[in-house]
């Protein structure tokens, strides 16, 4: 039997037109297939194409970017270095402005120191009302300018961060009521009501600093009203009582009765030179109020200013409550005492000044012995100089020499144990810390000679 072999095509079918139109039909799907193949090959591949050239046209654009975004960085290095230059700069020449005006504060306010005392030693012996009267006028003058060179000072030390409160526990009734009796004469000469209320409180903040502050808010408040006065009030906020004062808070008004400021002045009140129109015939610097802000922003205590024109300005502060209490500190009342006849040793280098101080302290009848220095102290102990009754030493003196050296000398030598008032024109904490140390009264320049006569009279009470 003959089979038919595996590659051989089986017999095809007859043509017929039938067949024919199978076989066509056939090779037209065969046809539409490879058709739509060719053509979902020929998408694909124009896709990638086509996704190729994206990628190649992006990767142009980024590295475009990138180079654009490197410049800039490069750019903006370059600035912060600059602007890193001139911050440094900038802080230096601060430094240096501070270093300047902390330095030469001595030396600004000893010229001063000398003209006040001579000035009052001449008041002293001018007997005709012209006389008095000029006198009276140059004082008003020497005043002022020590009013500027102290805020000056004040402000460049507060803007360099070189004032460092020392936050205690402090009795603000005492507080208030040394600021009262200090201004209470200057209120009664514009016919004024100057009125205290104040709580039994004790507070933590800088009782230095404080006092300044509220001393700048008062003087403010009698300058700028002319009729009715000036309220100090101070309470507790944030609870009553006694217990634990942990969160609890103080609020201090100054509020006067003045002319008051307008609405569109309000945010220029704590700026330098601010005077608030005309003035009661004083003399304003308009450094009083920025220097309030500056000092509260040491203390981190809150300021806020309220004001009506016409009615009245209020300035409030903000202080915690201290949790405990402090210690009892003696208050010392002047009294007034004589002079005559009180043996005083004065150590100043400043010839001017020693010599001002000589004739002032000798108008008041006291007995006078006037040195520049340790050395001289000695050389006059070695003819006979007997002990003083009270001492009058400048810190600082010749050839970085201190006051305090004659102090020290005296008493691990001769054993005396002189009442001490030191004078200086630095207001650093560390003298302070210094003078207590001593048992030393402090009185910085330029000396009032009403204060240098109330606290020698007291001391030799």
């Amino acid at each position: 039997m003959n089979r038919p072999l595996p590659w051989m095509e089986p017999p095809s079918e007859p043509d017929t037109v039938e067949s024919l139109s199978r076989r066509v039909a056939k090779l037209e799907r065969i046809n539409a297939s490879l058709m739509a193949h060719v053509e979902r090959t020929m998408d694909q591949q124009g896709g990638a194409y086509s996704l190729f050239q994206t990628a190649i046209m992006l990767e142009g654009r980024v590295r475009a970017r990138t180079e654009e975004l490197t410049a800039l960085m490069h750019s903006l290095e370059r600035s912060n270095e600059a602007l890193q230059a001139a911050k440094e700069e900038a802080e230096t020449a601060n430094r240096s402005k501070t270093r300047f005006l902390a330095a030469a504060s001595h030396d600004l306010l000893q010229p001063l120191n000398a003209a006040r005392l001579s000035l009052s030693a001449l008041t002293d012996l001018a007997a005709g009302a012209e006389a008095q009267t000029i006198a009276r006028q140059v004082e008003r003058g020497l005043e002022t300018i020590e009013d500027l060179i102290k805020a000056l000072i004040d402000i460049s030390k507060l803007d360099a961060g070189v004032v460092r409160p020392v936050v205690k526990s402090v009795r603000l009734a005492d507080l208030v009521a040394g600021i009262e009796a200090s201004f209470r004469p200057f209120a009664e000469r514009k016919e004024l009501r100057l009125v205290t209320r104040c709580d039994d409180l004790v507070v933590e903040t800088d009782g230095i600093l404080m006092q300044r502050i509220l001393q700048n808010l008062v003087s403010n408040a009698i300058r700028y009203t002319e009729r009715g006065g000036v309220l100090i009030a101070a309470r507790r906020r944030g609870g009553e009582g006694g217990g634990d004062a942990r969160g609890k808070t103080c609020r201090i008004d100054v509020v006067d009765t003045g002319r008051g400021i307008p609405e569109h002045e309000l945010a220029l009140v704590f700026e330098e030179f601010y005077r608030g129109g005309h003035e009661d015939g004083g003399v304003g610097l308009g450094l009083g109020l920025s220097i309030v802000q500056r000092m509260a922003s040491t203390l981190g205590h809150d300021v806020t200013l309220h004001s009506r024109t016409g009615h009245g300005t209020r300035v409030s502060l903000t202080l915690p409550v201290a949790a405990g209490r402090p210690d009892a500190q003696p208050r010392l009342t002047p009294l007034a005492t004589a002079l005559t006849g009180a043996r005083v040793l004065v150590i100043e280098n400043d010839a001017s000044t020693a010599e001002a101080l000589q004739r002032l302290l000798r108008n008041w009848d006291a007995e006078v012995h006037t040195f520049a220095d340790l050395a001289g102290v000695v050389t006059a102990l070695g003819a006979g100089l007997g002990r003083p009754d009270v001492m009058v030493i400048d810190y600082h003196l010749d050839h970085g020499a201190c006051g305090f050296d004659v102090v020290d000398y005296l008493r691990r030598n001769r054993g005396w144990v002189t009442p001490v008032i030191l004078t200086t024109a630095d207001h650093s904490a560390d003298i302070e810390r210094q003078a207590r140390a001593h048992g030393a009264e402090l009185v910085h320049k330029p000396i009032k000679p009403a204060q240098l006569r109330s606290l020698l009279a007291y001391m030799l009470a």
